[in-house]
């Protein structure tokens, strides 16, 4: 069951986010930097209350991603990519992304918080960052 609606392309243009932000990270990296960005189409909270759609995710401004400015984002979507992306939309979560709505990457150790927010981990080189229950409940929604 899809906990976000996705069409092909969505599916595709998800992917491809993932690889542009996460690919150095192997595939576990991808999930994780997709449950960031799955879980800000779920989310109806905080800087992402308007934020209904898999391409108005990809490219909120202010507060998306880098890499759409990125000539490699633009690249079509490989089958991994979209292996990948519908594991997600289909509800799979990765800690310490299964909650979280922020990633970076630093370049030394995780800040304990990062714009307010509380780090919730790390893995490989980015920093995973989740809000407080009591700020985003939808975020922690049980599919």
């Amino acid at each position: 069951m899809a906990v976000i609606k996705a069409r092909e392309e969505d599916i595709a243009l998800l992917g491809r986010l993932m690889r542009a932000e996460a690919e150095g990270e192997g595939e576990l990296g991808m999930l994780k930097a997709g449950n960031v960005m799955v879980n800000r189409v779920r989310a109806n909270c905080l800087d992402f209350e308007d934020i209904r759609t898999v391409e108005k995710m990809v490219f909120q401004s202010p507060g998306g991603f880098e890499a759409t400015q990125k000539g490699y984002f633009y690249q079509r979507a490989r089958e991994r990519d979209k292996r990948l992306a519908r594991k997600l939309i289909e509800g799979e979560r990765h800690h310490p992304a299964e909650f979280a709505l922020w990633f970076f990457r630093p370049d030394g150790p995780c800040p304990a918080q990062w714009w307010g927010q509380w780090n919730s981990g790390r893995y490989k080189l980015h920093c995973f960052y989740t809000p407080l229950a009591s700020e985003c409940p939808s975020v922690y929604n049980v599919y």
